[in-house]
């Protein structure tokens, strides 16, 4: 089998994960689409010296490093989530996840990239911090303040003292 179709194979397995993983981090479809093609071009460049076994792992940097870069790129910038073009499964709590997708924005970055990573991705911890290029003690405790904040944003009350 040839470089292109072992790399025309990967992106029809690979592809639909990626997305979901954009979607996380980026919270929006388009956004989603740009950084999964990014991705898929710096794989394709760099195809034939690619490890196969550490193939997701690079892919998953590339994606996570372009976010990164594109929110950077765009402090300043409010952009507004579009809801899935698809209409949700029966009995699923769409409203819970938009209160998660609401919390998940507000976080910081980096943070949100490591509880997407972590919770979502189920990456270890040393998988992000090599992601990521941070020590796994930078990991645990951005993970940690990530949390922390995600559960403030989901239920300010417990956090201002006006329940218990």
């Amino acid at each position: 089998m040839s470089w292109t179709s072992d790399y025309a194979a990967y992106f029809a397995g690979q592809g639909v994960r990626l997305r979901r993983l954009a979607y996380a981090l980026g919270g929006d479809w388009h956004l989603a689409e740009d950084l999964v093609q990014h991705t898929f071009l710096q794989l394709f460049r760099h195809w034939k010296r690619l490890d196969p076994v550490t193939i997701d792992a690079y892919a998953r940097r590339t994606l996570v490093n372009a976010y990164l870069s594109h929110k950077r790129d765009r402090r300043r910038e409010t952009v507004l989530a579009e809801p899935p073009d698809r209409p949700a499964p029966p009995g699923a709590d769409v409203a819970g996840r938009l209160d998660v997708r609401r919390a998940l924005d507000e976080l910081p970055p980096r943070q949100r990239v490591l509880i997407v990573l972590r919770h979502l991705e189920d990456v270890s911890t040393a998988e992000a911090a090599e992601i990521l290029g941070i020590t796994e003690g930078t990991v645990k405790s951005q993970t940690a303040h990530g949390l922390a904040n995600l559960r403030r944003v989901l239920d300010p009350a417990v956090y201002s003292g006006e329940l218990g």
